[in-house]
């Protein structure tokens, strides 16, 4: 077994260094692993793998919301937000730094992607605080920890693939961030707040004292989130009132898209190719992904690698919460190297039956795995957020990521408060359950 492991860890990362793909690094290692260490008919069996993993239903929700995502991104949704949001973020302590966040977790609702949802608020909200003053180290920080939230806050891409990976009920999973996903973003508010009445600075001057709209200014502000509430029943509301599974919901959520984005006067045939394009990219990108984590995964399983690792980590007789402590390091480490959807595909195979030997339920399980991946997002020198950012303010990104570093606390703080209180992310599910 020894040899078996060093064998998929030197293919694994021969290839990764040599720079190829993602996808087809995952499904050779797989691939040579089973030449090597077993005698079957590796053409009839990867054939059959392609197969039942690219068609299994639930991953149709996945290029549904990306093509949500992409019209969305085309749309003046990122205006609608900010002006719909700042009168109602001058009440609190912070004032519009807020609305990184409000903004970050309501386009999360629709999005399904950390990327988008930190491209699309950041496009406006970046560019005008700094512009009225605001410090521009918080501005940054906030964007890109509560860009983080489109993974957490359903509907989630992220946990569509877990979900099919790792065979879990995806509607549950949804479920199951909700209040965890709510719950992280009050804590960016709260250290906004702390962190502006500590330093009073970093609001401008202008703008610190509480300033209530008129009542004409908050309907408008309504009006302006319209578009946004629009989405977010179409989603999940359709989702949770019974009306359509995760993957009906995202076509019902295409098409909402589509109505705004004909409203708004967006959906010209220029906007219609770069939808098409951009999504076709993004899903081969991801179908690629997982297909070769399929394929990987399987090879374990032939050889039994998974339930020699979750046996030689028994041995040691780490306490379940101190498992939890490593795994997090070990995701924060991995997440300096790769993103958030190779490390599942990637870890999931031989993490998962270690997590279920020690008790941990496997949809709590999704949301800290998810919890991690984020973290994943805001670390350098491979952090997706942190490349969004730098592309929408020019900044050198070890600036960014040390703006940002707050942020990544408390998402260690939260996460390890979630291995403590597994409630969390199980109350919901369970109550909601028949």
């Amino acid at each position: 077994m020894i040899v078996v492991v060093l064998t998929m860890f030197v293919v694994l990362f021969s290839f990764l260094a040599g720079g190829l793909w993602i996808g087809w690094t995952l499904a050779v290692t797989g691939t040579v692993l089973l030449a090597i260490f077993r005698d079957i008919p590796l053409d009839k069996l990867l054939a059959q793998y392609a197969w039942n993993i690219l068609t299994t239903q639930e991953l149709l929700a996945l290029p549904l919301f990306i093509i949500m995502g992409e019209i969305l991104f085309r749309t003046r949704l990122s205006q609608s937000l900010f002006r719909g949001l700042s009168p109602w973020a001058a009440l609190l302590p912070g004032r519009l730094l807020h609305v990184n966040v409000i903004g970050c977790s309501i386009f999360a609702a629709i999005s399904g992607s950390s990327a988008a949802t930190t491209q699309v608020v950041g496009r406006i909200s970046l560019a005008e605080l700094i512009k009225r003053g605001y410090s521009k180290d918080v501005a940054m920080g906030s964007l890109a920890g509560a860009g983080t939230l489109g993974f957490l806050i359903p509907p989630s891409n992220i946990m569509i693939i877990y979900g099919v990976l790792g065979d879990v009920s995806i509607a549950k999973l949804f479920t199951a961030g909700f209040i965890p996903g709510f719950l992280l973003a009050a804590s960016f508010m709260a250290w906004i707040m702390i962190h502006t009445v500590l330093e009073p600075g970093l609001v401008p001057a202008s703008e610190r004292k509480v300033r209530i709209a008129s009542l004409g200014e908050y309907l408008t502000s309504i009006r302006e989130l319209g578009p946004v509430v629009f989405l977010i029943l179409c989603v999940l509301g359709s989702m949770y009132g019974g009306l359509a599974t995760p993957s009906e919901a995202a076509g019902v959520g295409v098409l909402g898209a589509l109505i705004v984005a004909r409203l708004q006067g967006e959906l010209r045939w220029p906007a219609l190719r770069a939808i098409a394009i951009g999504s076709v990219q993004t899903c081969a990108m991801i179908a690629l992904i997982v297909l070769g984590a399929s394929i990987l995964g399987s090879a374990a399983a032939f050889l039994g690698i998974p339930a020699a690792v979750a046996e030689f980590v028994s041995s040691l007789g780490l306490s379940p919460f101190m498992l939890i402590v490593a795994l997090i390091a070990f995701y924060v480490v991995l997440g300096c190297f790769l993103d958030g959807f190779s490390m599942i595909v990637m870890t999931l195979p031989i993490v998962m039956p270690i997590v279920k030997a020690a008790g941990f339920d496997p949809i709590w399980f999704g949301v800290f795995l998810v919890l991690v991946v984020e973290m994943a997002q805001i670390t350098p020198p491979v952090g997706f957020n942190l490349f969004v950012i730098q592309g929408l303010s020019e900044q050198g990104l070890g600036y960014i990521a040390r703006v940002t570093l707050p942020y990544l606390v408390i998402m260690v703080l939260f996460t390890m408060a979630l291995a403590l209180v597994p409630d969390i992310a199980l109350w919901l599910p369970r109550y909601l359950s028949p």
